[in-house]
């Protein structure tokens, strides 16, 4: 599989969260949050998990707005903070009340240490796929995917941004997730991602 097999909704709620990730997040995250996608429905098309590509697209594009300064939250962990934004996006973009929901449920999703593809086929694959991205999860893409999109879409110092993002909101928010994260020694798993070492 190439990169231009991968599928890119052209809907005009997807090209709008791309233009909200583009306004909002660094090159190096908003590079990220297109390779989730790209992994993400990669691996769902290789493991034969049906997903709605639209709304991972639109999950994707927003689940680290909660870390960028324009909405970030002192009170609650920076994926629901991410998950509230992508309901109110949702919202204007004229989603039912449900569809909303599940834009959140899945950026929400992502964070969890294991999502049942069965139950949240979506929250699913963006929770493997944002893993593979930051932190080298052990699932291989294949070589001439993962050049192609690398060179498309390059990490640009992620690893050294998202490290400071998470080691902020740790220190911020010690009882949420990103400390959690931290604590289980994410900032060590980041440093050594092979996908560094691709570029």
């Amino acid at each position: 599989m190439q990169l231009i097999d991968l599928p890119v909704p052209d809907s005009a709620a997807a090209v709008a969260a791309r233009e909200v990730a583009a306004q909002y997040c660094s090159t190096a995250l908003l590079n990220h949050s297109v390779r989730a996608y790209l992994w993400g429905v990669w691996y769902a098309r290789d493991q034969g998990i049906a997903v709605d590509e639209e709304l991972l697209y639109v999950a994707a594009m927003l689940h680290d707005l909660g870390l960028v300064d324009a909405f970030d939250s002192h009170r609650v962990d920076f994926e629901y903070a991410g998950g509230h934004v992508a309901w109110v996006f949702a919202a204007a973009a004229g989603w039912p009340v449900r569809r909303r929901e599940r834009a959140a449920e899945i950026i929400v999703a992502h964070m969890l240490s294991e999502v049942d593809p069965a139950i949240d086929p979506e929250g699913h694959v963006l929770e493997v796929s944002t893993g593979i991205d930051i932190s080298g999860r052990a699932i291989v893409v294949p070589s001439k995917l993962r050049a192609e999109v690398l060179e498309a879409f390059p990490r640009a110092g992620l690893a050294q941004e998202f490290t400071a993002c998470f080691a902020d909101q740790a220190a911020r928010k010690p009882a949420g997730t990103a400390a959690a994260a931290m604590r289980s020694g994410l900032a060590e798993r980041i440093a050594t991602n092979p996908l560094d070492a691709e570029e």
